[in-house]
């Protein structure tokens, strides 16, 4: 069982996909956030593609994952925000609300991890709706206007975290 390490918030996703970048977005805008205001000491932030293998080694041993990546709905609502959370034993049945942008979902990437014994303690995944998934650079309008909306709601997780955490204590 690995050792318990932190926080890791995930941008899951590929800039040069327009919309599926929105998971990195939100990472590169915490990280300008936490030059004027440190994010708390454990606090990773990572980016990945969405490969399972590579999601799992990225979260395993973190007492909280927050995944950020777009999403495809049908109908779709551009920019609108969908919210997953599971912690222990509930994190065997987490799923994505809506397809990710992704070949192999963020499902595969759970239960892969259930198995081999590397979830982490709790496991919370905000999807955005995108636009526009074809090749280039930059965020639909829509999207890029929820970037800091999550950007927030990714502070108020760990803010939430660290307040439970110590209320554990």
């Amino acid at each position: 069982m690995a050792v318990r390490t932190g926080i890791a918030i995930i941008g899951v996703g590929n800039e040069f996909r327009h919309d599926d970048g929105a998971g990195w977005a939100v990472v590169r805008t915490l990280a300008e956030r936490a030059r004027e205001r440190p994010l708390p000491p454990g606090t990773r932030l990572e980016v990945c593609d969405g490969d399972p293998a590579r999601l799992i080694a990225l979260w395993e041993g973190a007492d909280l994952a927050v995944v950020l990546d777009a999403a495809h709905a049908h109908p779709g609502h551009p920019g609108r925000l969908h919210r997953l959370a599971a912690e222990g034993p509930a994190l065997t049945a987490a799923r994505s609300p809506e397809a990710s942008s992704h070949g192999l979902g963020l499902g595969e990437a759970v239960e892969l991890s259930r198995a081999l014994g590397r979830l982490p303690r709790r496991l919370v995944v905000y999807a955005v709706e995108g636009a526009d998934h074809s090749m280039g650079t930059g965020l639909s309008e829509p999207v890029a206007e929820a970037v800091e909306r999550l950007a927030l709601l990714v502070e108020d997780e760990i803010t939430a975290h660290r307040s439970a955490e110590g209320d554990a204590r």
